[in-house]
């Protein structure tokens, strides 16, 4: 199953990166948000398509009529610093399957999560990738990277490693 899951990986990785080989990474990794001055616990997760980030008290706003966001890191250790990042655009995400109900009946859901874009290093390299922003308070990682930046950071998952890379060093 490991090895499916790593193929499917270089698979989403692959047409972007044309001949290039991908860079292999754990399932987990620490990565540095610069732009916050945090080095977070991040899931490289296959299975979703876009980056969360923990966050609270989100606020959508209005700067010289440019749609903005403002936020507080909801991570072990974080103060009450707010955040405010330009508004890239408004995701809709579907929501985890719910448990009970009728077999055979599933009304699918979605949520509404604000997109920012933020540069991120993982290793000694540094990418702006799209990131929403979400409670992950209830999660073990407060940052998920999902297919669609893996796609950008021209990465492969082995499930089986984990923390590949040194701590960041951009």
């Amino acid at each position: 199953m490991k090895y499916a899951l790593l193929l499917l990986a270089a698979a989403i990785s692959l047409p972007a990166m044309a001949n290039q080989q991908p860079d292999l990474y754990g399932r987990y990794e620490l990565i540095k948000l610069p732009d916050l001055g945090k080095t977070l616990k991040a899931k490289m997760d296959t299975g979703a398509m876009t980056a969360s980030l923990s966050a609270k008290d989100i606020e959508p706003f209005t700067r010289d009529g440019q749609d903005w966001v403002r936020f507080r890191l909801a991570v072990d250790g974080a103060d009450d610093t707010l955040y405010e990042h330009p508004l890239v655009r408004i995701a809709e995400i579907k929501k985890r399957a719910e448990e009970g109900g009728e077999a055979g009946t599933q009304d699918v859901a979605y949520s509404q999560r604000p997109v920012i874009e933020m540069p991120i290093c993982l290793g000694d390299e540094e990418h702006t990738i799209e990131i929403n922003l979400t409670d992950r308070r209830t999660f073990s990682y407060p940052l998920l990277i999902g297919a669609s930046a893996m796609r950008d950071l021209g990465a492969a998952v082995d499930p089986a490693e984990r923390y590949t890379r040194d701590r960041p060093q951009c």
